[in-house]
């Protein structure tokens, strides 16, 4: 009988690396960013973005929601049966938005009268819901807290880029602490005169459309510029 030939074993496959926290926290601004990459989270774009404190507000209103729902959803990612995380998840959103709002009610009621129902509105948002199913429901609390932070900042961030465009080619000029309680109100580029050459369609909800798609416009046409270089 021959001996059979021995193969010494190799690795074929390479091992995914892990991702670190700093990449968790920073992929979400840019790189997953909701608005701007996913085109997600459309609603209080469109809706909230036509000065640029509404839009900050909105902003941090996100970045709150996502690291308290992204951190409770992992707390109890073991415990929670998968035939009614769907429900639980909801819950959580709605409990945490829930009282959120009432905050903003009773220290920024100018912030809250702007927003709106769109304060309620991000129970349902999309961003929101599919950080805790797809992320948070599968990690660590410090990493799914990380997600939301980074997430919520990419959001935010996109939102003040429309508010400020909006606002400041819509009317000339920027409005700061007439809806942030800042404690002064102070109007930017006031002495500029930019309000006689200002679009007031930007500031009407067709000039969201339009902002959105110019911002688009050019950040899919640098990456596709960036790709041929490549």
């Amino acid at each position: 009988m021959t001996e059979a030939k021995k193969v010494p074993a190799k690795k074929v496959a390479a091992v995914e690396k892990e991702p670190s926290l700093w990449d968790i926290f920073t992929k979400g601004i840019w790189k997953e960013n909701g608005i701007f990459v996913m085109v997600l989270g459309l609603c209080p774009a469109l809706a909230v973005t036509s000065t640029f404190e509404g839009a900050f507000g909105m902003g941090i209103l996100v970045i709150l929601v996502l690291s308290m729902t992204n951190t409770s959803v992992s707390l109890i990612r073991k415990v929670v049966p998968d035939t009614v995380r769907i429900p639980v998840y909801v819950i959580i959103i709605a409990t945490e938005v829930t009282i959120l709002k009432m905050l903003v009610d009773a220290f920024a009621p100018a912030l809250a009268t702007e927003l709106g129902v769109f304060i309620a509105l991000i129970t349902v948002n999309c961003v929101v819901f599919g950080r805790a199913e797809s992320f948070a429901s599968k990690n660590s609390v410090p990493k799914a807290l990380l997600d939301g932070i980074g997430v919520g900042i990419g959001f935010g961030i996109s939102l003040m880029m429309i508010g400020f465009f909006r606002e400041f080619l819509g009317t000339g000029t920027i409005v700061l602490g007439k809806t942030l309680p800042l404690g002064f109100e102070y109007t930017v580029f006031e002495t500029l005169g930019l309000s006689k050459y200002a679009f007031a369609v930007l500031v009407q909800p067709p000039g969201a459309f339009m902002v959105i798609g110019i911002i688009l416009a050019i950040i899919t046409a640098a990456r596709q510029k960036k790709g041929v270089k490549k």
